[in-house]
């Protein structure tokens, strides 16, 4: 039995991943770093990527995406990129958290720390890689480093590689391609520029 032909996208930190699974379980990747204007790019990337493993769009037999915890607009870039092929090409698309992604790369249980600016940290813990113990939590940095007997955080980027593997072996039902924010959003409703209607 074939391994599902697996588009995996990452656009929640200052890099554009992208990885595809061949139905061979190979597994090729196109990372580029970029702080911005992913959505300018993301289109090329993919079908670079694509070109140099000889498919195209019509070879996909799933899409998966980073949902966060991450840039608002790098993750609203990603899935909607994600969700806008799923539908075109009528494919599955799964939501992969970003720190479950991250789990992927510790062997055994794990505690993942990532700073989340401000003085917080994402912090959520898995029994396996792929497996969480508790539900991700926004929590004070300098705390928890304390409490975990730790003095730097974790590594906040994604392996794409490992991501799109899990994806394709992963149940579409189980990871539905919705936002991780934890985090409330930043932007806030203007005041005093409203429009006049008539």
């Amino acid at each position: 039995m074939s391994t599902p032909v697996t588009l995996a996208i990452d656009t929640a930190r200052e890099r554009l991943q992208l990885a595809l699974v061949l139905s061979n379980g190979a597994i090729e990747t196109e990372i580029l770093d970029i702080a911005k204007g992913h959505a300018e790019i993301i289109f090329g990337a993919i079908g670079t990527l694509l070109d140099r493993c000889g498919l195209t769009y019509q070879s996909l037999n799933r899409i998966a995406v980073s949902t966060g915890p991450g840039s608002f607009t790098g993750l609203r870039i990603g899935l909607s990129t994600a969700r806008g092929l799923g539908l075109a090409l009528d494919i599955p698309v799964l939501g992969i958290p970003s720190l479950l992604a991250l789990s992927l790369s510790h062997a055994g249980p794990s505690e993942l720390i990532v700073d989340a600016k401000r003085g917080e940290a994402y912090r959520q813990s898995f029994t396996a890689p792929g497996k969480p113990r508790d539900k991700a939590e926004l929590v004070d940095l300098k705390q928890i480093l304390q409490v975990a007997a730790r003095t730097t955080p974790d590594d906040p980027m994604i392996d794409i590689g490992l991501m799109a593997g899990f994806a394709s072996r992963a149940r579409p039902k189980d990871f539905p391609p919705d936002p991780t924010y934890i985090r409330a959003a930043d932007a806030k409703p203007q005041a005093g520029f409203g429009v006049a209607r008539r």
